[in-house]
């Protein structure tokens, strides 16, 4: 799958062993799970291959944040989600976006952030 970010701060975060360990306040091991999670993404084919994945625990997001969809950067007691959504082939957000129906056909997704968006 093709990943995009929302912007290169986010990228970094994502792809930056250094700035990784930095967002999360020197915690080596979320850093190097955030980078695994970040390869999973793009070794997927589309995005029902992750929400197949049960370890990271994808699940849409509500609110303010409908249309995003959030997975486990190492465990669900670990409060860090990568908060991401489905793109089409021109990259740019499905709307409505039913991941039912989309799973089988999404080949691009955007990380928005990695936060603790639950706190």
């Amino acid at each position: 799958m093709k990943v995009t970010y929302q912007n290169n701060k986010v990228q970094l975060q994502c792809t930056n062993m250094k700035t990784a360990m930095k967002l999360f306040g020197g915690d080596k091991a979320l850093a190097i799970k955030l980078l695994a999670r970040i390869n999973q993404l793009e070794s997927a084919d589309v995005i029902r291959d992750i929400i197949l994945t049960p370890p990271l625990r994808f699940h849409n997001l509500e609110g303010n944040m409908e249309g995003y969809f959030a997975i486990d950067v190492k465990t669900k007691r670990e409060p860090w989600r990568i908060v991401l959504q489905p793109l089409d082939e021109n990259e740019q957000p499905y709307n409505p976006c039913n991941i039912d129906e989309i799973s089988g056909v999404v080949r691009i997704i955007e990380i928005r952030e990695v936060s603790k968006h639950y706190e």
